[in-house]
Parts: C-alpha cells; sequence; structure tokens
C-alpha cells in the first residue's frame, strides 16, 4: 500500500514540476516580502518540488503507520549521490576552476579559428562548449560540468532570445546527459549500477562511447548551422577579463576537485576533503567569488527527494522491465527517464536479477539518452537551471518548451544508439 501511495505523491510531483510557471505567476499577486510571495515563490522553484512533495509522502506514511518504519526506511536510503553533487558543484563553481577553464576553452576556439580563419569567432565558441565540453563530463563528471558550462553560457547570453534560449539550455542538458557515457564514473546512471554490473572504463567506453561522441558532435554541428544568425546577434564573445590567480591556488582546486571525484563513492571521505576545501577559501577569498552554498543546497534536495521516491517505485518498474525485449527496453527507459531521474531508473533496474547483459546496456543507453527531456531527468540538469534560471522570464522554466527544445537532440542521440550501441 506504501509504495502505491508513494507512487501517486511521485506523480503529484511530476505533474507540479510542469506547472511551476504557474505558481510563479501566483506568487507575483502578492506583495513581496509576504508570508504567501514566499510560500508560491517556493513552489515555482523546480528544484524544490521532489523534495517538497517527499516531505509530504513521508509525513502521510506517519500518520498511517507511525514514526518508526518512516524512520527506518529514512536510515535505510543511500544519500551518497546527493552530498556528491553538492560539493561538487560547489568546488567546480569557484573563481579559479571557472576561470581556468574558461581560458582554456577560448584558447581552444581561437586555435580552431587560426584553421578556419572564414567561421565566425561566437560560432566557433560555441561549438567548444556545447560540443567538447560535455564529454569532459567523462573526466571531471557530469554535475561538474553542467557547473562550468552553464555559468560560461550565462556570460555569453545577454539578450532575451526565448527560442535561442530554450535550444541552448535543451542541447547542454541532452549532451551532458550523453557526455558522460564515455567513463563508468562520471554520469550517475551509470556510476550508480557499475560496480553491480561489473563494468569498467574499457566496458563503458567500447560499448558506448562511439555512439556517444557521434550524438554529441552530431547535434552541436546541427545547432550551429541552424542558429547561427542567432549566435551573431545574441550571444557575446567569452573574453579572458578575470582576475590573476596564483598558479597554486589553481592546482590546490584541481587537486582537491580530483580528490572528491576519486572518493564519489566515500561521503565520510569527501564530505571530509570538502570541510578543509572550505577551510582553504576562507584563507584565499581575495581569489574567490561568493560560494554557491545555495544552487549547490537546491540541487542535493531535489536529488534527495527522488532518492525517497525512488525504491518504492519497483512494484510496477521491475514488470516492465523483466517482459520487455532489448531494443523495446531502450526506448522505455528512454521516455521512462523524462519522468523520473536516470539515475534512480537504473538503480531500479540493477536489482532485477534476471536482466541479460544487452539488457542491462539497453536500459542504461536509454536512461542516458532521454537525460535532458525534463528537468528531473538528469541529476546535474537542476544545477544548470539553476544558474541559468535568471535568464528565463520570470525564473520559471516552461518545461513543455524544454521537451521540445530537447527533442531533436533526442531523436540524434537514439539514431546513434540504435546504430551503434549494443543491444
Amino acid at each position: 500500500m506504501i509504495e502505491k501511495i508513494s507512487t501517486v505523491f511521485l506523480g503529484l510531483a511530476i505533474l507540479h514540476s510542469f506547472l511551476a510557471p504557474v505558481f510563479a505567476k501566483i506568487a507575483k499577486k502578492f506583495d513581496q516580502g509576504t508570508a504567501s510571495e514566499a510560500f508560491f515563490h517556493i513552489l515555482s522553484e523546480v528544484e524544490v518540488v521532489f523534495g517538497f512533495w517527499a516531505f509530504l509522502f513521508l509525513t502521510t506514511w506517519v500518520f498511517i503507520e507511525g514514526a518508526q518504519p518512516v524512520i527506518q526506511y529514512q536510515q535505510s536510503l543511500q544519500m551518497t549521490e546527493p552530498l556528491f553533487v553538492f560539493c561538487i558543484m560547489i568546488l567546480s563553481s569557484t573563481r579559479p576552476i571557472i576561470n581556468l577553464a574558461r581560458l582554456v576553452l577560448i584558447q581552444f576556439s581561437n586555435l580552431i579559428q587560426k584553421i578556419i580563419p572564414s567561421v565566425d569567432l561566437k560560432i566557433i565558441q560555441i561549438f567548444v562548449v556545447l560540443g567538447f565540453g560535455p564529454l569532459l563530463g567523462s573526466l571531471i563528471t557530469e554535475p561538474a560540468a553542467m557547473t562550468i558550462l552553464a555559468l560560461l553560457l550565462y556570460r555569453m547570453i545577454q539578450h532575451e532570445d526565448e527560442v535561442l534560449l530554450y535550444s541552448l539550455v535543451g542541447l547542454l542538458f541532452v549532451n551532458i546527459s550523453i557526455g558522460g557515457g564515455l567513463t563508468h564514473f562520471a554520469a550517475p546512471p551509470i556510476l550508480i549500477v557499475a560496480h553491480k554490473f561489473g563494468w569498467q572504463l574499457k566496458d563503458v567506453f567500447v560499448n558506448m562511447g562511439e555512439a556517444v561522441i557521434c550524438a554529441v558532435l552530431t547535434n552541436v554541428v546541427l545547432f550551429v548551422i541552424f542558429f547561427r544568425k542567432r549566435i551573431k546577434l545574441k550571444l557575446s564573445l567569452l573574453i579572458d577579463d578575470s582576475q590573476k590567480i596564483p598558479i597554486w591556488i589553481t592546482l590546490t582546486h584541481i587537486l582537491f576537485l580530483a580528490l572528491i571525484v576519486a572518493t564519489a563513492h566515500y561521503e565520510k571521505v569527501f564530505m571530509g576533503l570538502f570541510l578543509i576545501f572550505i577551510g582553504i577559501t576562507t584563507v584565499t577569498k581575495k581569489y574567490q567569488d561568493q560560494l554557491k552554498f545555495k544552487e549547490g543546497f537546491l540541487v542535493a534536495f531535489f536529488l534527495a527527494g527522488l532518492i525517497v521516491f525512488g525504491s518504492l517505485q519497483k512494484w510496477w518498474l521491475t514488470p516492465i522491465l523483466t517482459i520487455i525485449q532489448e531494443k523495446p527496453l531502450y526506448f522505455v527507459a528512454t521516455i521512462l527517464t523524462a519522468f523520473t531521474d536516470n539515475a534512480a531508473l537504473t538503480f531500479l533496474g540493477s536489482q532485477v536479477e534476471s536482466l541479460t547483459e544487452t539488457s542491462k546496456w539497453a536500459l542504461v543507453s536509454g536512461a542516458i539518452t532521454g537525460g535532458g527531456l525534463t528537468i528531473l531527468a538528469n541529476a546535474p540538469n537542476p544545477a544548470g537551471f539553476t544558474i541559468l534560471s535568471s535568464k528565463f522570464k520570470n525564473s520559471a522554466l516552461n518545461a513543455f518548451k524544454l521537451f521540445i527544445a530537447a527533442l531533436l537532440p533526442t531523436m540524434i542521440a537514439i539514431f546513434y544508439f540504435m546504430l551503434l550501441g549494443n543491444f
């Protein structure tokens, strides 16, 4: 019974996420600073939705069965991923890391322009940011890549253009979701099942790497061709206008980033490293911006809410995953990912002992393919939206417009996975 009740609350959370702009409009009807305005403003924050409904679900559960079963359930949940995303998002958004990423991308763009001088530099920069940047997520993790790329795009977006903005965000979400599919430790839906499935770096790269690279680069090539005029008119160039930062500070940040990524499975270890890192930022505050604790917390809260619901959906997901063949499973996983976090989907799939090896690849491939269709489809998506939200009208994301913008890049990814995937 509790499982079915959880599914009802999950459905309400999904519906709420699509209606977030409505709550933003309601909030504007009240005087700023009033309790009513604050309440509806909170309900308009997509990152808050799943945590909010998870709280209501757990409260309902307490009234039905008492506190003890709820406490036991909460104790059984694995919250490593929200904590990791919280840490990695804050670290990767620091000034030394962002400045380094911007410098590397600018220099790479300048090198490409020397080779093909007839192409506008803005076009090249967007190609590099949205083409090579997501593939970098296979090394530094998807949440870190999303944070860095969203902050760079924030600097480039200077003029209002809803079509261009949604297309940028849709492509960013899709390419980040599939771009982490070159390794076994960077993309949450792969990371969470790699140990259970016995997958290593070579397995992931050989089975998905070709499709991932082709899909990411095809998506960005089509984007710059179709939007080349808007890119020239509406976006600004990335320029290296940052304050010079001592190299030892930048190297220290890179070291802590690498250490936290390397210990991603051990929350007590990476949280300890993160606390040491916070201490370092306080003594180097001359070279730091304000740390993005709020943004990191909102994304972690979002993921924690999904995890509360996730393991209780086995009653309806398991029958679906066990009765369908590999290719249909790929499409089902792609569709389901739009309505539930792809890491939660692959985690549930890993609990089904009867899955064949090809079914495992179909499940995971589908999960990363559909990861850009909605804000809740992939763990880093809320991080990207949190950073770019002020660029949207009323700081609210229209879920339907995002879905439409992400549909074509997703279909291209489907084409390559069907052509080159191992299922």
